[in-house]
């Protein structure tokens, strides 16, 4: 047996927390059902006032995945829509409480979810909206909510995974960096005080480092500014419908990034055509719906002129196969499900085809960038140490006299 602490909802709305024994959380989960209980959430290890202190920590992508699976438990238990927010705004705190109060206000007073959710878009993406409207025409609105928590579970479960792929080197670049960092700023230095008072003429590679290190002593201040700047310029150009077209542009036509960045918009056009479909969207309204969520601005120009060509009469797969931004395996996969007329499995199927490709090429690019930091770290310092050493062996031992 293990302590479990849950969180659920009593059929009258209102909102308990408890901690109890059970053999798994799937147990305890069923034995709440049976009480009557609408169970939001079973974990292990921690107290009530853990779980609350927590709520505070949680990031805001997990906030909304949290409230996104409350909402598909409540739902189909019958709770109507407004109780069902205001309960899952009572298990949340922040400006994602804040927003769901306003969405429950909205809703009260006649607006749709979809529209409500809307006009807050720093918690709710433009897809999340487009399967709760696609949920809404087609009168399943619990369902849209399942579907929803399925897909940023999905995703949450890819950035904890590349996260904890990414510590490792990250770290390593730090601690690089400051290594190196202190080399320039404080050891040469010391050194450079050591050879030059002997007189003794340098070798240009010694001349050249000890150069560059008083340089970067003199002037940090704009060794500090040029990268700040450029990423300051980067995003301002990234804001901008120019700058975004261009950053895209390269992304796609750089050698090896341009397969892989390929192979991650073609995940998300699946994924997300195959929700809507399945959320009871028609094809041409699911396609809206994706130009608006894909983010990358060639993909939309890219899902503008495949629903183009779809209104005109194309089929899905063969205004896929004009275009060539997407892989043509996309193209082949919807001509599969086209003939057998199981689209939105296919498209599922292609999803997660183009998602193991970009999670196993992440994977091996981290397994790459930890020996090249190496590599290039322990360069940096064999570099500079055999410059000193060239100019030590090289300075006639009668002028340290």
């Amino acid at each position: 047996m293990a302590a479990f602490t849950y969180h659920a909802v009593t059929p009258a709305g209102k909102r308990i927390r408890g901690r109890e024994d059970a053999s798994s959380a799937k147990a305890l989960a069923s034995s709440l059902g049976t009480r009557g209980l609408i169970v939001l959430d079973v974990a292990a290890g921690q107290t009530a006032a853990e779980a609350t202190k927590g709520n505070f920590r949680i990031r805001r992508s997990e906030g909304v995945l949290e409230m996104t699976r409350a909402m598909a438990a409540l739902l189909p238990a019958g709770l109507p829509l407004s109780r069902s927010l205001s309960a899952v705004a009572n298990t949340t705190t922040g400006g994602l409480a804040a927003a769901l109060g306003a969405v429950r206000t909205r809703v009260e007073r006649g607006d749709t979810m979809a529209t409500a959710l809307a006009d807050h878009p720093s918690f709710f993406s433009p897809i999340y909206v487009g399967v709760i409207r696609a949920g809404e025409r087609s009168g399943d609105l619990p369902g849209a909510f399942a579907r929803l928590s399925a897909q940023l579970e999905r995703e949450e479960e890819l950035r904890n995974k590349l996260l904890s792929a990414a510590i490792y080197p990250i770290l390593l670049g730090i601690a690089g960096g400051i290594a190196v960092t202190v080399l320039l700023l404080f050891v040469l230095p010391r050194f450079a005080e050591l050879l030059q008072g002997t007189g003794a003429t340098l070798p240009r590679s010694t001349a050249l480092l000890l150069g560059f290190s008083a340089a970067v002593r003199r002037f940090w201040p704009i060794f500090l500014a040029i990268p700040i700047a450029l990423v300051a310029g980067i995003s301002w150009a990234l804001k901008t419908p120019e700058g975004s077209h261009a950053y895209a542009k390269m992304l796609v036509g750089t050698p090896l990034l341009g397969t892989f960045r390929r192979h991650v918009l073609a995940s998300r056009f699946a994924r997300l055509v195959g929700v809507l479909l399945y959320g009871g969207s028609p094809l041409l309204n699911a396609l809206d719906d994706a130009i608006h969520s894909m983010g990358d601005p060639l993909a939309q120009d890219e899902v503008l002129r495949v629903r183009t060509r779809v209104r005109e009469g194309a089929s899905l797969h063969g205004a896929l196969a004009e275009g060539d931004l997407f892989p043509d395996l996309l193209g082949q996969l919807v001509a599969v499900g086209e003939e057998a007329g199981k689209l939105q499995e296919f498209l599922d199927k292609a999803a997660e085809i183009f998602e193991q490709s970009t999670q196993r090429a992440l994977q091996r690019l981290v397994a790459i960038a930890e020996p090249l930091m190496i590599v290039i770290f322990g360069g940096i310092v064999g570099l500079v140490a055999l410059s000193l050493l060239q100019a030590i062996y090289g300075i006639n031992a009668g002028s340290f006299r």
